[in-house]
């Protein structure tokens, strides 16, 4: 009697997991090959606007992070080293807070870390929303000058990688 069922049941998951990343990997390289930055308007802590529009003309960082992520505040030293870097030569840096994170655990953490930059709550999600649903933290972006994405790390970057990308994009 033969079995109607396959000898390698794995397969079938492989391939439709490799499919899915395989799609997964067209869209973030579709996205990455500068796609225009979304039109937004981030509230900063303080109570400062700041649109993307605005920041035309400027490389710029926009930083998805959580209190609760230890990669998020694992990396956070390199981010402030990075910004502090690069900011005399025009790196504008944006970290977004992510709709969960109380409030006042932000604030706590920008005081206490003394964070550099500016630093907005997406109280609403909406940001991450119009980031491409951004749900995974850290997640960055690079933004060139232009207002177009030219890259998106998720997870943390590889720094050195990184300031590559940045030197050649301020330089430009």
């Amino acid at each position: 009697m033969t079995s109607s069922k396959p000898s390698r049941p794995w397969i079938k998951p492989a391939a439709a997991c490799a499919l899915v990343l395989a799609l997964g990997g067209i869209g973030y390289t579709a996205f990455n090959q500068g796609t225009p930055a979304p039109n937004v308007t981030f509230i900063s802590i303080s109570g400062d606007k700041i649109s993307t529009e605005s920041l035309r003309g400027k490389v710029v960082m926009v930083n998805f992070w959580a209190t609760s992520c230890v990669t998020c505040v694992k990396e956070m030293p390199q981010m402030v080293e990075t910004y502090n870097k690069y900011k005399g030569q025009g790196l504008e840096f944006v970290a977004v807070a992510m709709q969960y994170d109380p409030p006042n655990y932000v604030l706590n953490f920008t005081e206490t870390r003394k964070l550099p930059f500016k630093v907005a709550i997406d109280s609403a999600g909406d940001i991450a929303k119009q980031f491409g649903d951004v749900s995974l933290t850290p997640t960055t972006f690079v933004i060139d000058k232009n207002g177009k994405i030219i890259k998106q790390y998720v997870g943390e970057p590889d720094f050195p990688t990184l300031h590559k990308l940045l030197e050649k994009e301020l330089a430009s």
